[in-house]
């Protein structure tokens, strides 16, 4: 039964109770068979199954009222930290890297007996370039 029809049989019972003393005997009657015979239709109730661990906790809605939503969260939350703990680790890693790299670049060109102005002439990136080959 969705919301809209709980709404409907909610308003017509309102309305019934309010105007109940006005009615007739023989609506009233007509009534009375209809709940039986709709009574009668009714599905039996499903059994509700209840966990001792909801007879001792009285069956509270707390954090453990679920026995392994818990761990379901921890199942998603984990991997996730894992994730980003690894991505942060990796970002520094390669950081690092890049730093160490650039060092020993300008400990090569500080140690080396060329003057700077040597590294900016184009000719000598060129000749670099042609020697490498």
């Amino acid at each position: 039964m969705n919301t809209d029809d709980l709404n409907f049989a909610y308003k017509v019972r309102h309305a019934l109770n309010e105007q109940l003393d006005e009615l007739p005997a023989s609506t009233t009657d007509r009534l009375a068979a209809a709940r039986k015979a709709a009574m009668a239709r009714k599905k039996a109730d499903a059994p509700v199954r209840v966990s001792e661990r909801a007879l001792a906790t009285g069956g509270g809605a707390g954090f453990f009222a679920q026995p392994l939503s818990w761990l379901g969260r921890m199942g998603v939350a984990v991997p996730m930290l894992v994730l980003v703990a690894g991505m942060v680790g990796l970002y520094q890693y390669e950081e690092q890297e890049r730093v160490a790299e650039l060092a020993e670049v300008d400990a090569a060109v500080l140690s080396d007996e060329l003057p700077l102005s040597a590294y900016m002439d184009h000719g000598f990136n060129a000749y670099l370039t042609k020697s490498e080959q």
